[in-house]
């Protein structure tokens, strides 16, 4: 995805930071990249229907000396009389050398037949393991998201306290100096100028820690977006995609991506049964092999045969631990079911904390704007009484200070209020790209799988195959969260 530059003319939103987020997070690329690896398991398991061709050969070199054992012959002359009276008959041994090359080629091709139903197994448990990868794929990236929500909004929100503690020390600086003013005409006391100074310097530090904040919020938008954060724009709020609790405990319950994931560990947990039954069962496959052999038993000789077999494997009894496997088997998909349990109530319980959260800093924001409303009334009036000597430096310190305090609950309860809609839409699994409307390349999760499920060869790298997903039918929307009058939303 090309990227504007950053400037302080650009414009930052939170849908073109989420792109950002969803194409350059080194999390999200590197679980789809362990989807791709995932995917691989498919044809792996596929193989086993497959024909297997093995070609061997061997060359080399051979000398071979033959030892032979006889005896000397009886020479006799034209009259029959023996000629070798003294050696006829000794025993002596032969020796013949036999320097030669030899080589050998043989090709074999083995079809499995029947497999005592492993090959079928272990097809439906990678597909499911396939399955639950895709589902832990929509999980890391809606963490991702939600992070990158948060860090958007972080900063934001660290911008606006840093300006209403700026706005905080120059309102003090300007209360000292009319102090210290009043101070020399003998209104006030040293007193009234103390408080005031040590008002100010609260406000400075408070100042410096906002700015400390502010740049540790800029640093994790830059770990999660890649990019730094420019001019940020200040987001609404997610529309609840549910009417009520019950609803999103209901559809988090169903559509979380952690439950889907577990819900199929729990089928590929069952197929593993099967593929370890499978060892006890009988096997059956064909074997059709043929091979030529130069100069094996002596210069100029060669073998040359071919032969076709069927061959099968009943195991009787191999010791035990393929029954063991079994039985760990079943135990392991006993686990796996209770896991989908677990995913389904602690899904049930992210949702009702949504859900909570989110009227809560829906009933936060009415009461902060309600405060702050009441908040500048009230100092407006300590600072009349003021004047007329009613109320001390203090008192309208007190004041300033509380109607700082409300500015600041209200930046942070909207910033919740914001969190808490995109955490809500992803408890029910509706916070990705799709749902979103990110204006980025959807990653189409099958696209790498169609590739490679029936591939017989190949060892080259297909990523890139992964084409751009359908537009959703229906999205997400947004809701416009009016600011208070006078206040700029956060």
């Amino acid at each position: 995805m090309a990227l504007p530059p950053s400037g302080a003319a650009w414009s930052q939103s939170l849908q073109e930071a989420l792109a950002a987020a969803y194409a350059n997070n080194p999390t999200l690329l590197a679980a789809r990249a362990q989807l791709r690896a995932t995917d691989e398991e498919v044809p792996r398991a596929l193989s086993g229907w497959r024909p297997s061709v093995i070609i061997s050969g061997a060359a080399g070199y051979s000398d071979t000396t033959n030892r032979s054992q006889a005896s000397v012959p009886i020479q006799r002359d034209f009259a029959g009389n023996v000629r070798n009276e003294d050696t006829a008959g000794l025993p002596f041994s032969a020796y013949t050398n036999s320097p030669r090359n030899t080589g050998s080629l043989q090709a074999t091709v083995t079809q499995p037949i029947y497999r005592g139903g492993r090959t079928t197994a272990q097809t439906r448990q990678a597909e499911n393991a396939v399955y639950a990868q895709r589902s832990r794929l929509l999980q890391t990236e809606q963490q991702v998201l939600l992070e990158s929500v948060a860090a958007y909004v972080a900063v934001i929100r660290d911008q606006e306290e840093v300006r209403l503690n700026t706005n905080n020390v120059q309102v003090l600086n300007r209360q000292l100096q009319a102090t210290n003013e009043r101070f020399r005409v003998g209104e006030i006391t040293r007193t009234d100028v103390a408080q005031a100074e040590a008002r100010l310097a609260q406000a400075r530090f408070q100042l410096d820690q906002a700015q400390g904040n502010l740049q540790s919020s800029r640093a994790v938008f830059l770990r999660l977006v890649g990019v730094e954060p420019a001019r940020v724009t200040a987001p609404p709020p997610l529309a609840a995609p549910v009417r009520s609790r019950d609803e999103a405990v209901r559809l988090a319950s169903d559509n979380n991506p952690a439950v889907v994931a577990a819900m199929f560990d729990e089928a590929s947990a069952r197929d593993n049964i099967d593929v370890q039954f499978s060892t006890l069962m009988p096997q059956v496959s064909v074997n059709a092999s043929t091979f030529r052999i130069d100069n094996n038993a002596s210069r100029g000789s060669r073998q040359t045969g071919a032969q076709v077999t069927a061959n099968l494997s009943v195991p009787l009894y191999q010791g035990g631990a393929e029954h063991a496997a079994v039985r760990q088997a079943r135990q392991q998909a006993q686990r796996a079911r209770q896991a989908v349990d677990d995913a389904r109530r602690l899904s049930a319980q992210q949702a009702t904390q949504a859900w909570e959260t989110l009227g809560s800093a829906r009933a936060q924001v009415e009461s902060v704007r309600a405060q702050i409303r009441a908040q500048e009334i009230a100092l407006d009036g300590v600072q009349r009484e003021a004047v007329v000597g009613s109320r001390t430096t203090l008192d309208v310190l007190n004041a300033e200070q509380e109607l700082l305090t409300a500015r600041v609950n209200l930046v942070r309860s909207l910033a919740t209020l914001i969190n808490a809609s995109y955490s809500l839409a992803a408890t029910i699994g509706r916070l990705t790209a799709q749902d979103l409307n990110l204006p980025v390349q959807v990653y189409d999760p099958r696209a790498y799988y169609n590739t490679v499920r029936d591939r017989w060869a190949g060892t080259g790298d297909y990523s890139d195959t992964a084409q751009q997903a359908p537009t959703p039918q229906s999205a997400i929307q947004v809701q416009t969260l009016p600011p208070p009058s006078g206040q700029r939303r956060p």
